[in-house]
């Protein structure tokens, strides 16, 4: 049987909050997590149309590079009044140079355009796929979802990316203004991590 546990794994991104979120989850399952950014390794170019297809790519990158298993995510916001928007273009909304203020910005300009000034007009959830790749060329793909609404203005400044303008499900508070290990309870990438622990530890 495939596991994780006690292995030292690369998590293929150079996003430093995520790596410290997929490393707080990991740890209790003796996993040492290290990021393609920490190794040098370069970032490959996403080209794919669906979550899933962009995870591949990036686990697949971190993994020959590295010769270690592959963790990869590929995560975004999806607001059901633009059409699935920004979705796998999440983190393009924010520029090269990755300006969140102005990607939440871009929604929210978007957003009352299309007249949806209400929660229930301002539908949205976090989407997150996990690609595991061994050496070998074995992989497991899993799916996890965090459903709310979006707020303005933004609030909090815990979290990153488009955390402070949205409100999971059950709650008042953004993702930016939950402390980091209650977000870790209830997002989306925590969801697909659950499924992942259910089936590789």
């Amino acid at each position: 049987m495939r596991t994780l546990r006690d292995q030292k794994i690369v998590i293929a991104t150079h996003n430093k909050g995520k790596l410290e979120e997929f490393a707080a989850l990991l740890k209790p399952y003796g996993v040492e997590a290290v990021s393609a950014g920490a190794l040098g390794l370069p970032e490959p170019v996403e080209t794919e149309s669906t979550f899933a297809g962009n995870a591949r790519i990036k686990a697949l990158a971190a993994m020959k590079a590295s010769g270690l298993i592959a963790v990869s995510d590929d995560s975004g916001l999806c607001v059901e009044a633009l059409g699935g928007e920004p979705g796998v273009y999440t983190a393009d909304w924010a520029g090269p140079d990755r300006d969140w203020n102005r990607a939440m910005r871009l929604v929210e300009e978007k957003l009352q355009a299309k007249g949806a000034t209400t929660p229930d007009k301002r539908r949205a959830y976090f989407a997150c796929t996990l690609c595991v790749i061994w050496p070998d060329g074995t992989e497991r793909v899993f799916e996890g979802r965090a459903q709310g609404s979006l707020a303005w203005p933004p609030r909090g400044a815990l979290g990153h990316g488009y955390d402070p303008m949205f409100v999971p499900d059950g709650e008042t508070r953004t993702f930016a203004e939950l402390a980091p290990e209650e977000k870790n309870r209830i997002s989306h990438r925590a969801r697909a991590l659950e499924l992942l622990v259910r089936d590789l530890f």
